[in-house]
């Protein structure tokens, strides 16, 4: 049979199966009752104009709105979906009869939770863009959920004052968290955001715990990014031609400066290590940002072009976004890896004067990672008027209405 002839509900199907072959390759598991609710909804109807198999597409997100080339919203990839919900389902132990409030609408996702939630459950769905909450009224209607509440107005603000949510569920990129959202969520309830620290976005599945919220789980994620009060721009400066440097955390650099380290030669260390394919690196990724700032480093994120890297300009560990310190007279970043045997190795790059001793600070804190047990990251969210003597020992990140702080010690 064609992929032309194959139904929504085959190619649905199709999805789903992909989905799981997919977890299982990251040690994860589908939940039961979330391969359910990706078999029953439609998601053909929330992503008119593309065909079938694009809607189908388990790794890709369906864009469904542009400012010429600005993404300002889209049906999310499924896998992506797919591990969120599974984030909010094992940190809640199900959601059967949970009230949700979904942070940045669209339609498909808000579905997928009315099937969980199930008749004693409700699902509200708000969006800052007129457009997208009209465009999921409609496709909520056309697969025929008319329960779903969908709320136009900006996520900063409570959508009802007085109203607690089980879950509340972000699916925009979001930089802090506001008090409307502590505030709207029961005291055992679960936020799930896909939150921003150094330029480096995990989708974290936070618990009330006193007067902190605690993570249960993260995951490497990618969003569209907040509008509205909570909107924070990320900037990019160029210091090669494809090369760039992600600045989220107010960083200041000098971009002439460091693409002259760059243009420097380069030396690679190498940690000396043989990992299972299933490691996850972006675990490396925030211990390197905790450590390296920790010595004084100023921390970026490195990005680059296909062509720069065809050329070595660069040799990043991720093109899309890989940790990178300014030490002294050096810059630095995680190197691509080394694989041999079906295993791989870490490395660090580094340029300037002292390009040998900044790889190899780099490789002593991938190689302590390693030693620790590639343990992954802890977030605590603390409400911005905590003093420091009340903050856990951690890397500390503040932002406009919260306290960050990132640790590595299970709670």
């Amino acid at each position: 049979m064609s992929i032309d002839t194959l139904s929504s509900d085959d190619l649905r199907d199709a999805m789903v199966d992909r989905l799981i072959a997919d977890q299982a390759g990251k040690g994860l598991a589908l939940r039961p009752e979330v391969e359910a609710a990706l078999r029953a909804v439609p998601r053909d109807l929330f992503t008119p104009g593309v065909s079938l198999e694009e809607a189908y597409q388990y790794d890709t997100a369906v864009i469904t709105k542009r400012r010429g080339d600005q993404t300002l919203s889209s049906v999310s990839a499924a896998w992506l979906i797919a591990e969120m919900l599974g984030q909010a389902a094992d940190a809640l132990g199900g959601l059967r009869g949970r009230h949700v409030l979904e942070v940045g609408s669209g339609g498909y996702n808000a579905a997928l939770l009315r099937e969980l939630v199930g008749p004693s459950g409700s699902v509200t769905t708000m969006d800052i863009d007129p457009d997208v909450t009209d465009r999921a009224v409609a496709c909520l209607a056309a697969a025929g959920y008319n329960d779903v509440a969908v709320v136009c107005a900006d996520a900063e603000r409570p959508v009802e004052p007085v109203r607690r949510f089980d879950l509340i569920i972000v699916t925009a990129g979001a930089w802090d968290i506001p008090p409307a959202w502590t505030a709207q969520l029961s005291a055992d309830g679960v936020l799930v955001v896909p939150l921003r620290v150094f330029g480096m976005t995990r989708s974290w599945a936070l618990r009330p715990s006193g007067d902190r919220l605690v993570s249960h789980s993260q995951r490497l994620c990618g969003f569209v990014s907040m509008q509205g009060e909570g909107a924070h721009e990320m900037r990019y400066v160029d210091i090669a031609d494809g090369v760039h440097l992600r600045l989220d955390e107010g960083q200041q650099v000098d971009p002439v400066a460091v693409g002259a380290l760059l243009s420097q030669p380069r030396v690679q260390t190498w940690v000396g290590v043989s990992l299972p394919p299933q490691t996850v690196n972006a675990d490396l990724d925030l211990w390197l940002a905790s450590r390296l700032t920790g010595d004084g480093a100023r921390f970026v994120v490195l990005t680059a072009g296909q062509a720069a890297i065809d050329a070595d300009v660069v040799a990043p560990a991720w093109q899309f976004g890989t940790p990178a310190a300014l030490h002294g007279g050096t810059f630095s970043y995680r190197s691509a890896l080394r694989w041999s045997d079906g295993a791989f190795d870490l490395g660090a790059c580094a340029h300037g004067s002292d390009a040998a001793a900044a790889a190899g600070r780099m490789a002593a804190h991938m190689r302590a990672w390693v030693d620790a047990g590639t343990p992954p990251p802890v977030l605590h969210v603390l409400p911005v008027s905590t003093p420091d003597g009340d903050l856990p020992a951690g890397m500390v990140v503040d932002k406009r209405h919260s306290r960050l702080v990132l640790t590595f010690t299970p709670v």
